[in-house]
């Protein structure tokens, strides 16, 4: 069983890819590679940042509570983002 700091960074590093993917993401559509870079670097802070609250004295469960609750930001955002591109569709059409 893995230990419960390699979890955490595995946790944090998850989450950075995450913020990876959405900041090349928004980099595409804006078609701007500074914003690919300043997503790059944001998202290697947060995952710095992100390991020291994993290794912090905060508990377990609150780490895991704050990881979902950015989980379900990223859903909402995503569902957000799909429902809007759908209306604008059927405007078109």
């Amino acid at each position: 069983m893995p230990s419960k700091r390699s979890q955490d960074k595995r946790a944090a590093e998850v989450f950075g890819e995450v913020l990876r993917a959405f900041g090349a993401s928004a980099g595409e559509i804006l078609d701007d590679p500074q914003v690919k870079q300043k997503a790059k670097e944001f998202a290697e802070s947060v995952v710095d940042a992100a390991a020291k609250v994993a290794q912090s004295k905060v508990k377990d469960e609150e780490v895991r509570a704050r990881f979902r609750n950015v989980g379900k930001a990223a859903k909402t955002l995503g569902s957000s983002l799909d429902k809007h591109f759908k209306s604008t569709e059927e405007m078109k059409g």
